[in-house]
């Protein structure tokens, strides 16, 4: 009996129901009644762009909403007077489209909407273009070929797609990169702004807009399922998936990068180890590793471990923090250094949700913040850490390498009560010429001058806050 195949008109067919605008003028109501993401300001220039010849990469994480901001995209330019008909939305992932080039599926676009001869003024989407082999020779070759058209891609096999944009599309691709929720977007994305209101703060030694809370109890509630549930828009509006958290982000987020995407990209041969290395690295988000340890812990060789931690932070599911000494140096060997995760909700998904008195909830705090920092990738965050003392978080001057503000990161009220216990941060200003550092408390705001230095006490949760909302 002869084997069916997939009909020209059948892959048109599929294109039209994938395009609804083309007939209703409008994006499907399940995309546009969920709120933009706050980076969605930063990424639609690189889409209504048209003037460069130049393609715009979307990449990221699993379930961090790229789809939906390319809908919200599609629903701005729509708005902004673009045709309908020119705007083009394909998933390179649908089974029907499997085998068919790019530039053919442009061609049958343009087919289905009745207008073959006209090659120009066309905005064109692929999402999840990894499914597609060499994408990025047939992307340039695209970006080449029709000069006055626009094309978006987009993809959650984040490590591959920027190695290929930079190696293949130098001079043709715009890379855009989507994170996880910050704390802010987060409380943006629940309508809980009227928890928070604008004031002012000496930051890291300037004057400048801060934030404070008017009801500081029930902003922790919400950092503590932040920390639980809230790197992932959707995780984050229901109730449902909260209730069984491992199921959704472990299966359909961790496993599909753990199982699928690294071992793809990479070749990776014993995903056990990789798995094994990974749920290590999240049960002690925030501790200090070296590959010593992490190999005796896990059960993997150390030369392996450097290939998966590089694999990991490609993936965003982890970021690796250097350490400096007391002085502020740099080591010539990174024989120790910190891992966190680059979403804290990944570890409740792993093992189980926390609360405000777990244990690990001094961890997992550190793991919010540093995330926030993570978002910015212009600025590289260091911890001190020497034989007797630590700081959790410092910045170096680009200039001169020098310490030029430090963070102590804490969940609790103690070092309020008792400045004098903050003997690392004490010997760290002093070594450095500091006169003041932050120190975070679960609930008290106060500042208090201690010999001779400022001790800025700001609650975890608006420090946390106001690192996100500075993001943009």
């Amino acid at each position: 009996m002869p084997l069916f195949k997939i009909t020209e008109e059948q892959v048109i067919n599929r294109i039209r129901f994938e395009n609804p605008w083309w007939k209703d003028g409008a994006i499907d109501d399940f995309y546009s009644s969920m709120k933009k993401r706050l980076y969605f300001d930063e990424f639609f220039p690189l889409v209504s762009e048209s003037s460069i010849k130049r393609a715009a990469v979307l990449m990221g994480p699993r379930r961090v909403g790229k789809t939906v901001m390319i809908f919200h995209a599609i629903q701005e330019l729509i708005r902004s007077g673009v045709e309908p008909q020119k705007i083009f939305y394909l998933s390179i992932e649908t089974p029907i489209f499997n085998g068919i080039g790019i530039e053919t599926l442009f061609n049958f676009c343009r087919k289905a909407v009745g207008r073959e001869d006209e090659m120009s003024g066309y905005y064109i989407f692929f999402d999840e273009i990894q499914y597609l082999k060499r994408w990025e020779v047939h992307l340039k070759s695209l970006v080449d070929s029709y000069h006055r058209c626009k094309f978006i891609v987009s993809g959650s096999a984040a490590a591959a797609l920027k190695l290929k944009s930079q190696e293949s599309g130098a001079g043709r691709f715009t890379d855009f990169t989507l994170p996880p929720l910050t704390f802010h977007e987060y409380i943006h994305l629940k309508d809980l702004e009227s928890l928070i209101y604008t004031t002012s703060k000496r930051w890291h030694g300037e004057e400048i807009e801060f934030y404070d809370t008017i009801d500081i109890d029930e902003l922790n509630k919400h950092f503590v399922d932040y920390i639980n549930f809230g790197g992932y828009p959707e995780v984050s509006l229901s109730k449902e998936i909260q209730a069984n958290p491992g199921r959704y982000i472990k299966s359909d987020i961790i496993d599909k990068v753990l199982l699928r995407d690294l071992p793809s990209l990479y070749g990776i041969q014993d995903v056990q180890e990789l798995n094994s290395l990974f749920t290590t690295i999240a049960f002690n988000s925030g501790n200090e590793f070296s590959y010593d340890s992490l190999s005796i812990s896990s059960g993997v060789s150390k030369n392996t471990i450097k290939k998966y931690i590089l694999y990991l932070e490609a993936a965003f599911l982890i970021r690796v923090v250097n350490r400096i000494d007391q002085n502020g140096k740099k080591f010539k060997r990174a024989n120790f250094f910190k891992i966190y995760l680059t979403n804290p909700s990944l570890r409740s998904a792993l093992f189980s949700p926390i609360t405000s008195t777990s244990d690990v909830m001094g961890n997992m705090v550190e793991t919010a913040i540093y995330s926030q920092w993570f978002h910015r990738y212009w600025l590289t965050p260091f911890y001190s850490r020497w034989k007797d003392g630590e700081v959790d978080i410092v910045s170096l001057q680009p200039e001169t390498l020098r310490p030029q503000w430090a963070v102590e990161i804490k969940w609790s009220n103690r070092f309020h009560q008792k400045p004098l216990e903050l003997k690392s941060l004490s010997s760290f200003l002093l070594k450095n010429k500091l006169r003041s550092a932050i120190v975070t408390t679960i609930d008290v705001t106060d500042v208090i001058t201690f010999q001779d230095y400022h001790f800025d006490y700001v609650p975890a949760a608006i420090y946390c806050y106001a690192v996100g909302r500075r993001t943009f």
